[in-house]
């Protein structure tokens, strides 16, 4: 961290990764829970001699006499072995600021093996961070961390409690074979069930006995054996027909399946929902599972459902996994996060896994890209169909992960008029990288990769020729913004379509939406409200569909009660636009 970087983050308040204590002549005890948390989870600057002052951070500086006795004292402890259960190394930097010494240490997340790291000998004195804060790990959180860090994967123990013999889905298993063969003809072929799960580790010998590993009883499981070793079901689908945005928890799907059988039984299930609403329907033979023809978007659908499917924590008895498909957007949430940061995601090489028997079971079978490249499979399928770039949320405070995929053009006929009247020359790459530091501001490299299909050296090239052609600023290496005079320039364009469009929407208005519009301007009004103000006995077809266009396309009006569509306290107020689109009325 820089001087300036320094600087730039006092002027704001405490981040996830940024931590700033007083430190005036002595350690701070609850230094060392912070410690914890950002070793637990993705790493973090610790600063001494700055303090919060009514939500500004102040620089108060460490006190001369004592500061190399409070470096020396602090560094000391992190490598003792006493005060937390492993060794932890930080880099000390010293910072000169307003003639006061600030102390700082980056402290770097450690191995998963190694987590959780905890005080005072006890476990149950682990911390991780969320938001600005340290917290103590909850029960539930410290077994995820204990699961991820055991040198055993979970899939691959054995559970003697399930009779090999009768705990196997035949079909499934026999299909699995079929697959096997047909992609690995060099490979020998074994007929026998027993025979073909012991070749490929899914039985193990445990105290002189055979078992079945929890592997082979979630790929090739009894649907009851399933539910026997899995509390919770394998996955939650629901299809949604309308925008995520518009839709509350509330409300009901329009379909939806719990799968509570095996992973490939829950796969093909998934492959027959896809099909069905796919953007060009395809056929799939249902022997060997291969396609007719492929949807645009097939890649990024099978990538990010196996993902599901291989890289849960399935020894989370208490969350499970989730796939909604809305008319903008599919979801996949995930229990259990991913081992890698968001750089090392978009590296086509291995990466640490949490179940290696399942996902080599559909890797053998070509259900999954080469090891280490899905996420840039889907990041490429995505930019191919110039859709925004998918949104990766991976929390490892909370254990979780989760892909977004909007269904959405990243580049509308708005963005491309200003792009053509910049009098530069834009390859695809560089128009989506502008465009999408148009949306958001300022963007990482890791932004601009996400946007061009996964490669960070492509994404380096278009934020380098951007800068060059004076589009962007550089703020530093890794972090670019919109250039001043072209945000200027958006924010007119912006002005001017909002103007057109307010008038054009104005036009387009009934007698009855404009006088719902007018009824709301002075303070939000109820459904019943609003019926009277205009005079109607009950709510029309005219009322409703007036009301629903209001809310739902123009947003024009909003709920005062987003989350209970139906509550008896339900309103409706002006948004900001509905003010814009009534000046134009009045």
């Amino acid at each position: 961290m820089t001087k300036d970087e320094l600087l730039a983050r006092l002027k704001g308040y405490e981040w996830t990764d940024f931590e700033c204590k007083k430190a005036l002549r002595d350690v701070p005890k609850d230094a060392y829970s912070t410690v914890s948390a950002f070793a637990n989870t993705q790493g973090g600057w610790l600063l001494f001699g700055v303090s919060d002052n009514k939500g500004q951070l102040e620089i108060t500086g460490v006190d001369p006499s004592a500061f190399d006795r409070v470096q020396d004292a602090f560094l000391t402890t992190l490598r003792s072995g006493q005060k937390l259960n492993h060794i932890v190394d930080a880099l000390p930097h010293v910072y000169e600021l307003d003639g006061k010494r600030i102390l700082a240490f980056f402290i770097a997340e450690v191995d998963r093996h190694q987590k959780p790291i905890y005080l005072n000998g006890n476990p149950r004195d682990s911390y991780i961070r969320r938001a600005a804060r340290d917290e103590r790990m909850t029960n539930n959180e410290l077994q995820r961390f204990l699961r991820d860090a055991a040198l055993q994967s979970w899939d691959g123990e054995g559970v003697p409690d399930f009779p090999i013999e009768s705990s196997i889905d035949i079909d499934t298993l026999s299909w699995y074979q079929d697959q096997f063969s047909r992609r690995n003809p060099e490979q020998r072929q074994i007929a026998d069930p027993i025979e073909f799960l012991l070749e490929w580790n899914f039985i193990v010998h445990q105290s002189g006995k055979s078992a079945l590993t929890r592997a082979a009883i979630l790929l090739f499981g009894l649907d009851r054996c399933v539910r026997s070793l899995l509390p919770c079901p394998v996955l939650d689908y629901q299809r949604i027909d309308t925008r995520s945005d518009l839709w509350s928890a509330d409300e009901r799907w329009h379909d939806r399946m719990v799968f509570e059988e095996n992973l490939f039984k829950t796969w093909r299930g998934l492959v027959a929902k896809y099909s069905r609403i796919a953007e060009h329907p395809f056929k799939v033979d249902p022997a060997t599972m291969r396609r007719t023809d492929d949807p645009p978007d097939y890649i990024a659908f099978r990538e990010a459902t196996i993902n599901l499917l291989i890289h849960q924590d399935y020894g989370d008895h208490n969350r499970k996994a989730s796939l909604k498909w809305f008319t903008d957007r599919i979801q996949f949430w995930n229990p259990g996060d991913a081992v890698a940061t968001p750089a090392q995601l978009l590296e086509s090489n291995e990466k640490e896994i949490r179940n290696p028997l399942i996902v080599n079971a559909f890797r053998r079978i070509g259900l999954s890209d080469q090891a280490g490249t899905g996420i840039r499979a889907i990041l490429r399928n995505w930019h191919e169909l110039g859709r925004r770039p998918p949104q990766i949320e991976n929390d490892k405070a909370g254990k979780s992960f989760e892909l977004i995929l909007r269904q959405e053009p990243l580049i509308n006929e708005a963005m491309k008029r200003f792009q053509a009247g910049l009098g530069v020359t834009l390859s695809a790459d560089q128009a989506d990288v502008l465009a999408l530091t148009a949306e958001k501001t300022k963007i990482s490299a890791i932004d601009a990769a996400m946007v061009t299909g996964g490669n960070l050296k492509i994404a380096h090239q278009a934020l380098t020729y951007l800068s060059q052609q004076q589009l962007l600023t550089s703020l530093d290496e890794e972090v670019y913004k919109l250039a001043d005079p072209i945000q200027a320039r958006l924010k007119q364009l912006e002005e001017a379509v909002g103007q057109v469009e307010a008038h054009d929407e104005a036009h387009e208005l009934s007698d009855t939406e404009r006088q719902i519009l007018i009824a709301c301007t002075e303070s939000a009004q109820s459904t019943p409200e609003l019926l009277d103000l205009l005079g109607y006995k009950s709510r029309t077809g005219n009322f409703k569909k007036a009301l629903a266009h209001l809310v739902d396309e123009l947003a024009t009006l909003e709920r005062t009660v987003p989350d209970a569509v139906r509550s008896k306290n339900q309103k409706y107020r002006l948004t900001s636009k509905g003010r814009k689109l009534l000046e134009t009325i009045l």
